[in-house]
């Protein structure tokens, strides 16, 4: 089974079709299980109002939701010792190492190229290169 946390920029890009929109589902698509903590939701429907959209029901179809029980305090310590990453980044960068403390079983889909580098210090699998800006 391969699994892949999902950041927002990647669906917000899918959703919007942006340049390379296509190439990203059909990579998302060759993983068995995605997930992602609930806060992408919230973070996609904010994208879809500011381009005065109707949010889609099926822009978030098939994640499987990250409902942490417990404070992700050591997480936050961890990504923050790899890497200065903004609040939303760090709480899926953090969500994704609660899944998976053993970051190399888990890719980290994003867009992001800080929370990328963050992700990939930390040993998460990416599923595409991520420029930097």
């Amino acid at each position: 089974m391969s699994v892949a946390y999902v950041d927002t920029s990647v669906l917000t890009a899918i959703a919007f079709d942006e340049p390379d929109a296509v190439a990203y589902a059909r990579r998302l698509d060759e993983f068995t299980r995605l997930i992602s903590s609930n806060l992408l939701e919230a973070e996609l429907r904010v994208a879809f109002a500011r381009e005065n959209l109707l949010f889609r029901e099926s822009a978030v179809a098939g994640i499987d939701w990250i409902l942490p029980d417990r404070p992700l305090a050591p997480e936050f310590a961890a990504v923050l010792e790899t890497g200065y990453l903004r609040g939303a980044d760090l709480w899926h960068v953090a969500a994704a190492l609660y899944v998976s403390p053993e970051s190399g079983s888990l890719a980290f889909a994003t867009l992001d190229a800080r929370q990328s580098a963050v992700a990939d210090t930390l040993g998460f699998p990416l599923p595409w290169a991520v420029n930097s800006p």
